[in-house]
């Protein structure tokens, strides 16, 4: 059995970066490039060439410091403060697609899940796998319990498996529906919820609580056929979203849709992209959607009004995924 994580720093940046801004916006396409955006006024002011592979899932660090890449089949990390166009490191452990990846809340580790059929935890200064969990189906996400001890997967047979980082092992299995890949993940900042998406259009929502020891326990609480196709990303609002919590799901239908989670309410249909919309994300504040596009763009959306108030534009083939860190440095504060 391997040893727990252990805290590792972070990759040391180049010298005397410049400081991180304020609102951190990327973009990866299947032209190869990545980019960062002003998110106000929709300039941007730095590309990556990524010729190696397409790019298929974008995270920040939560100290805003690094950028990974999630590709095929590595995950490179990118310094935000720098213009160089070479990561700073690359993990290269993963056979196939790299479609999830995040890291724990402190940054002191990395997680990512592959079609490989495996979910990995990575020492994020050597570039190690110190973790390798099977999945035996290709992993299409991973998203880590706010408790910080649980990572959670889906696959392409449809099989949610939650792995207890503590025991090393699988602590429960579950399959909503037989040979429907599971798509999309998401957990409630709480960690109150769990939300599935599948390529049927299905939301399965589950309250999460603990069994008798330690593992978690999934009761069914609702399922909600939100789409006629794909859902391709499922999100809920972040710890600030006040009053209201949301559910945010985008769609092969090109469209996202918004739902109250007191209820699963639809709330409003964002409408404006032309093709597949693959990726979303919230403002820390939950008062904003960003939203990546097959139309290869991306825009920002008002969650008060449903209207989008910028389109990204500059990307010369499909946008498959975007990342935004707009809340505070979690190592400064």
């Amino acid at each position: 059995m391997m040893s727990q994580p252990s805290p590792s720093p972070s990759p040391s940046p180049s010298p005397s970066p410049s400081p991180s801004p304020s609102v951190i916006l990327a973009t990866a396409s299947y032209d190869h490039t990545i980019r960062f955006w002003d998110a106000k006024s929709g300039r941007c002011y730095r590309t990556i060439q990524y010729p190696d592979s397409q790019v298929n899932r974008l995270e920040i660090t939560p100290d805003k410091q690094f950028l990974a890449a999630a590709g095929n089949p590595h995950i490179r990390l990118f310094d935000v403060n720098s213009n160089s166009p070479q990561p700073v490191i690359s993990y290269d452990s993963h056979t196939s697609n790299v479609m999830a990846v995040g890291f724990q809340c402190d940054g002191n580790w990395m997680y990512s899940g592959s079609e490989d059929g495996t979910v990995r935890i990575w020492d994020l200064r050597s570039g190690t796998c110190q973790r390798e969990y099977e999945s035996r189906a290709a992993v299409n996400t991973v998203v880590l319990h706010p408790n910080q001890k649980e990572l959670i997967s889906g696959d392409q047979n449809g099989n949610i498996r939650v792995w207890d980082l503590a025991a090393n092992s699988c602590s429960c299995e579950l399959v909503p529906e037989v040979d429907t890949a599971v798509r999309s993940l998401t957990v409630m900042w709480d960690g109150s919820m769990v939300v599935a998406a599948n390529n049927r259009g299905t939301c399965y929502v589950w309250r999460l609580k603990k069994g008798t020891q330690t593992m978690t326990y999934f009761e069914p609480l609702h399922k909600l056929q939100a789409h006629d196709t794909y859902i391709l990303k499922c999100l809920l609002s972040p710890e600030y979203c006040d009053p209201q919590r949301y559910l945010a799901t985008a769609s092969a239908d090109h469209t996202v849709k918004i739902w109250n989670v007191d209820g699963f309410k639809l709330e409003r249909t964002l409408i404006g992209h032309q093709r597949w919309v693959w990726d979303c994300v919230f403002s820390v504040d939950g008062a904003y959607l960003i939203t990546a596009s097959s139309d290869t763009t991306a825009r920002l959306w008002t969650m008060n009004t449903g209207e989008a108030i910028r389109v990204y534009q500059g990307h010369h083939k499909g946008t498959v995924c975007c990342a935004l860190h707009d809340g505070t440095d979690n190592t400064a504060s």
